[in-house]
């Protein structure tokens, strides 16, 4: 007598297999307690269903994702700007995920979403998305979009984006553009603009954007052996006007040549940008005209910025802090018309990028990566790509 077969096992394989076919595995770089990153870094590991996606949610993969001072002293504890501990990812102890700037594209996309297609690249609208994973779900608003290389060539341009470009264009090419330009007029052709650490990422940008607009630079690096040799690239390869030594900033002396050059272009420093403190921010402080207005954003000596009375007095001058995420927090316009514009010289080939040390995932333990990373952070900046 023929039997009709039944085929449980395979069918049964096949839908499992299906079923798999839909979820994604991803993993996270989490810490639940505040403290050293080698200490409290943990992996954490959690499933995507490609097939529940919200109407008005994204799912992304992670291209790449830097390593910043910021996203440890948030780990740390002592960073006033903290990601939210929550157990969204399905643990039960509120956790954060690490890191706040990255590169992303778009896996899939909601039914009610029309801003993202698959294949776009995209960034964090916003810090404390948590950038330090493989994979993501989110609401579409949480993410701006950038061209990719190819919508950037099939637009005409020069070229597109490389991933260093994109995961690390939200903090410091941003904070030079608008350090440059949301502050002070400076008429192109004349004015100055003067900086400490000008040979650190934010310098570089700062002396390339500057050069683009028509602006002079006072750069001031740390004396070296090699100074000259510094200077000089400085110069042929990003745009710096002049470049002067801690040494020199600090010479009372040396101030006669500035003002030389200064005169000869018939315009005025008027805005410094400090990222050092101490006597090197003093010392900028002094080489700004009347009405100057010096920006700090960093603190590398660990020393507080101290301006001489007379400065306020007779000069009017004024110091100001600058941090790129409380400016950016709730003006979502100027920040995407900023980083057009950084997109524009990109694809133009007139911005260059800082170069970071690359670290490909294998797929295995990525906190593990990344605290590999952190330990080498004295060798530059660190990018995990995927």
């Amino acid at each position: 007598m023929f039997r009709t077969p039944t085929f449980t096992r395979p069918i049964a394989t096949a839908v499992k297999s299906i079923q798999s076919l839909r979820m994604i595995t991803a993993q996270a770089v989490v810490f639940s307690d505040h403290g050293e990153p080698g200490d409290v870094l943990s992996t954490h590991t959690y499933e995507i269903n490609e097939e529940n996606l919200d109407a008005n949610s994204i799912i992304i993969k992670t291209l790449a994702s830097p390593i910043n001072p910021s996203d440890l002293n948030q780990v740390q504890g002592v960073y006033p700007s903290q990601p939210e501990k929550t157990t969204a990812l399905g643990t039960e102890k509120p956790l954060a995920v690490g890191g706040n700037e990255g590169l992303f594209q778009i896996l899939k996309v909601g039914s009610n979403v029309t801003k993202f297609k698959e294949g776009d690249w995209a960034v964090p609208t916003s810090v404390n998305f948590g950038t330090w994973r493989t994979h993501a779900v989110c609401d579409a608003e949480q993410m701006m979009k950038l061209r990719n290389p190819e919508q950037s060539l099939a637009d005409g341009k020069k070229q597109g984006l490389t991933v260093n470009q994109g995961a690390t264009i939200c903090v410091n090419p941003l904070t030079a553009y608008l350090m440059l330009t949301h502050y002070v007029k400076l008429t192109s052709g004349k004015d100055w603009f003067i900086q400490n650490g000008g040979n650190s990422a934010v310098g570089k940008f700062a002396t390339q954007i500057s050069r683009l607009l028509g602006i002079n630079s006072l750069s001031v690096i740390r004396d070296r052996p090699n100074f000259d040799e510094v200077a000089e690239n400085l110069k042929k390869e990003y745009g710096a006007t002049q470049v002067i030594t801690e040494e020199q900033n600090n010479s009372r002396d040396f101030n006669a040549e500035v003002k030389k050059w200064v005169k000869e272009t018939g315009g005025e420093i008027k805005l410094g940008l400090n990222c050092v403190g101490g006597k090197s921010s003093t010392a900028v402080a002094r080489k700004l005209g009347q009405n100057g207005l010096m920006l700090t954003y960093g603190g590398m000596s660990f020393q507080p910025v101290i301006l001489p009375t007379s400065l306020h007095i007779f000069k009017n001058v004024t110091s100001a802090g600058f941090w790129v995420t409380a400016l950016l927090k709730n003006d979502l316009e100027l920040k995407q018309k900023t980083m057009d514009k950084i997109v524009e010289w990109y694809e133009e080939g007139q911005l260059k990028d800082a170069a970071s040390v690359e670290t490909k995932f294998d797929g295995s333990d990525l906190a593990k990566f990344y605290k590999e990373a952190i330990s080498n952070s004295k060798e530059g900046k660190q990018l995990i790509t995927y």
